[in-house]
């Protein structure tokens, strides 16, 4: 079929050999800028049309084309519907590199109309799961806090206020059930001057007084709407519907009670205070609220009321691009001049925050339950720290980052020691050799480096993976390493030289995560099959298959027995297993997003993970009994590290740092 793509066309479907429009007449146009192919209209609002397309020149995949065809009146009107087209596209084009927001693959003007083209998301927005399943209970609405704050803290971090979050505007992805933020339309970057007083910015219900009486708009702006959002799935009510105007407070929890549903103190002094009317008595940033949702402890502050509102000069700079830190060129180790480190300071509101606007929020003293308490927050990465290692000696501890970076720090001071730059795009992966003298790093550039980590100097390239490399892992001998990655395949590797020993092909999944066993007799693998496997790390056979996530494996730990195995999954569990009967000993339910890292103590007797919910869970191994939960984190916990006397953890997180943990 062909789509007419006249915006007011009532009946745009035509046949592929069609010339002009059989409704309308209008002249048919196969493909916009020679690719893009529409497909039917989904959806059409004040300034046009959004069509799903097919680009041809990807092999048919679908996206999404927004037509600007703007129905208003006036130069005036016309001026500011362009620009707020103009300024979507922009927004896309910055945020895009995030994978909860649509990426932007195109923006054109043909035949008269301005294009926007960017990702297609198949899913349904949390409205439409509403409607389906119905109200969402307080565990749904717990992860649907624990799922989007991560994403406004990128988008604040980058200076831009949503300013329009709604149910409708926050879609489920089909494929991997994360929830994605569209639709920038409205989006405002911090500091750009108000519109004219009177002007309507966001959806009524859901947009705060500011951005209506003004058109002023914060990250606290979002967090309104946010809170909003959360209370119409939880009553199906629309939240205006929610508010008692005499009386000046939110009834959405009598109405909740009246249903016979009951919600946790927790949650509802976190909703109520993202509901405030008063800027300054609301969470001034995600991480607030990130901290409170994650706590185990939670104590409520009150907020003085009635203090300024914050000025947008008060907000961070944004965040430095995670291309910025790195040099590709460089392979030379940088020395680092001074320590870089600063104290942990969980108990510290975000910089975002006025500085008098209220008092600090309460926090867990330290140590911990388990004596466990953060000695050191490792500041110098640009953007997410996606892996760590400390060396067996716990003398050093190892982070690879987004920002195409391998960092090497002093464990117990804490100051960096090198900064190595030679991977030309994101570092996935790092280990240590167990004589701690060799550096491994993998990334998206399909390479795995080598470095002498006594003074960072590089070592050698190992080439061979065709696409993205996920995963290394170290023989205990130190004799071998395997690697895994997107291409499906798992390379066995001599470290001596680099040399390919075997390649495993026929993996039916990309690997996320590699593991090998104390005994140097087995190693396992994971990744988007949802499957654990198990290998002979001599012949290079598959023993065994373990099933029972429900989604992506994305990280492995033997226990120094090597006969138990722990795997962490995108469902949310760490799972147990006896690798001799392959029996489920343990189903571990207490993370409340995906788990990401996984490490034993050296005694066997605890298990550690590391989850998008931003904190770290301690697990009794023989009972399967969770015994602490270490916060401070403000974002996800991507890896975990321990070193070999089990007294320091090293864990590294999309905020951006390095924990290091002593016991």
């Amino acid at each position: 079929m062909t789509c007419c793509l006249n915006p007011k066309c009532k009946s745009p479907q035509n046949p592929d050999d069609a010339k002009v429009c059989q409704s309308c007449g209008a002249t048919l146009t196969p493909l916009l800028r020679g690719r893009y192919r529409p497909q039917h209209p989904i959806g059409q609002g004040g300034f046009g049309r959004t069509y799903l397309a097919l680009d041809e020149d990807r092999l048919g995949t679908r996206c999404v084309v927004k037509q600007f065809s703007p129905q208003v009146q006036g130069t005036k009107s016309l001026e500011k519907a362009v620009r707020l087209f103009n300024q979507e596209a922009v927004r896309l084009d910055e945020l895009g590199e995030h994978p909860q927001i649509p990426t932007l693959l195109a923006y054109f003007e043909q035949d008269s109309y301005l294009y926007l083209v960017q990702q297609f998301v198949e899913g349904q927005s949390l409205l439409q799961e509403m409607r389906q399943t119905g109200a969402f209970g307080e565990r749904q609405i717990r992860e649907v806090l624990a799922d989007i704050l991560p994403v406004l803290r990128f988008v604040h971090q980058r200076q831009v206020i949503h300013r329009d979050i709604t149910p409708t505007n926050i879609l489920r992805r089909q494929g991997d059930r994360r929830l994605v933020l569209i639709d920038f339309g409205v989006a405002k970057q911090l500091g750009d001057a108000p519109v004219a007083t009177g002007t309507r910015i966001g959806t009524e219900g859901y947009a705060p007084i500011e951005q209506f009486r003004s058109g002023r708009a914060y990250p606290a702006s979002d967090l309104y709407s946010l809170g909003a959002t959360c209370i119409h799935l939880m009553t199906q009510v629309r939240p205006d519907n929610l508010y008692d105007p005499l009386e000046g407070r939110w009834t959405w929890r009598e109405y909740l009670a009246e249903k016979g549903t009951l919600v946790s103190e927790q949650l509802a002094h976190m909703l109520n205070q993202m509901l405030k009317d008063l800027v300054s008595e609301r969470y001034q940033s995600a991480d607030e609220v990130m901290r409170d949702l994650n706590a185990d402890y939670f104590l409520p502050t009150s907020r003085p009321g009635r203090s300024p509102a914050p000025q947008p000069s008060a907000e961070p700079s944004a965040a430095p691009s995670p291309r910025a830190a790195a040099s590709p060129q460089a392979a030379a180790p940088q020395r680092a001049a001074s320590p870089v480190a600063s104290p942990a300071r969980p108990s510290n509101p975000p910089t975002s925050a006025p500085p008098t606007s209220r008092p600090p929020l309460v926090r867990p003293t330290v140590p911990q339950i388990s004596g466990w308490r953060c000695i050191h927050t490792l500041v110098g990465h640009g953007s997410w720290v996606t892996s760590v290692a400390v060396d067996e000696a716990g003398s050093v501890v190892v982070s690879g980052s987004l920002d195409d970076t391998v960092k090497v720090w002093n464990l117990t001071q804490g100051n960096l020691l090198f900064n190595l730059a030679g991977h030309s795009r994101d570092v996935n992966a790092v280990a240590v050799s167990p004589d701690g003298r060799t550096l491994l790093s993998a990334g998206d550039d399909c390479l795995i480096k080598a470095w002498y980590l006594p003074t960072g100097a590089p070592l050698r390239n190992l080439s061979g993976h065709s696409r993205d490399v996920n995963a290394l892992a170290i023989s205990p001998d130190g004799q071998l390493l395997i690697s895994g990655g997107e291409d499906r395949t798992i390379r066995l590797w001599s470290l001596a030289n680099g040399a390919v020993v075997k390649v495993l092909p026929g993996v039916l999944s990309m690997i996320k995560a590699i593991a090998i066993g104390r005994d140097g007799r087995t190693f396992a693998s994971g990744g988007l099959d949802n499957k654990v496997r198990i290998w002979s790390l001599q012949t290079g056979e598959q023993l065994r298959l373990l099933s029972g996530h429900v989604s992506a494996v994305n990280a492995l730990a033997f226990h120094p027995d090597s006969l138990t195995l722990a795997s962490g999954s995108r469902d949310k569990s760490v799972k147990i297993w006896n690798l001799q009967t392959s029996e489920l000993l343990h189903n571990l339910t207490d993370h409340t997003r995906e788990v990401n890292a996984l490490a034993f103590s050296p005694d066997g007797k605890i298990l550690f993970s590391g989850s998008s919910d931003a904190t770290i869970k301690l697990w009794d191994v023989a009972s399967g009994r969770l015994i602490d939960t270490l916060v401070g984190h403000g974002d996800s916990v991507n890896a975990i590290a321990l070193s070999g006397n089990g007294r320091y953890l090293a864990s590294g997180s999309s905020d951006n740092t390095v924990r290091v943990w002593q016991h």
